[in-house]
C-alpha cells in the first residue's frame, strides 16, 4: 500500500521559516516524480516545486529563492525548506509522486499524479 504522509506544517510569522516532509512509502516504482503543491482557500491547486527522477528541480516563480525542495533517496522521504515565509504561502500543502522519468518541470505541473499525502497546513501571518 502506498503512503505519502506530510508533516512540518504550522503557524509562523512572516519572514519565518518551516520545513516541510513527506515519507513515501510502498511506490511501486524506482524512478518517481514528486513534487510539493499547495492550495490555499478558494483559490486552484498550484504547484509549488517539483523534482524529477534525475534529481532535476523547477519552482514556482512565487517561491524562486526562498524555498528549496530536496530528496532523501535512501530514506524516500521528500523536504520543502520553507524560508522567508509569507502571509500569501498561506495554504494546505500537499506532495504528490508518479512513476516513470521526468523532469523537474513535468514533476512541477503533473495535474493527475497517481499518489496524494493528506496534506499539512501552513499559516502565514503578517
Amino acid at each position: 500500500q502506498v503512503q505519502l504522509e506530510e508533516s512540518g506544517g504550522g503557524s509562523v510569522q512572516a519572514g519565518g521559516s518551516l520545513r516541510l516532509s513527506c515519507a513515501a512509502a510502498g511506490l511501486p516504482y524506482t524512478s518517481h516524480c514528486m513534487g510539493w503543491f499547495r492550495q490555499a482557500p478558494g483559490k486552484d491547486r498550484e504547484g509549488v516545486a517539483g523534482i524529477g527522477s534525475a534529481g532535476s528541480i523547477r519552482y514556482a516563480d512565487s517561491v524562486k529563492g526562498r524555498f528549496t525542495i530536496s530528496k532523501d533517496n535512501t530514506k524516500n522521504i521528500l523536504f520543502l525548506q520553507m524560508n522567508n515565509l509569507k502571509p500569501e504561502d498561506t495554504a494546505m500543502y500537499y506532495c504528490a509522486a508518479d512513476g516513470g522519468y521526468c523532469s523537474g518541470a513535468y514533476a512541477l505541473t503533473m495535474t493527475d499524479p497517481k499518489y496524494w499525502g493528506q496534506g499539512t497546513q501552513v499559516t502565514v501571518s503578517s
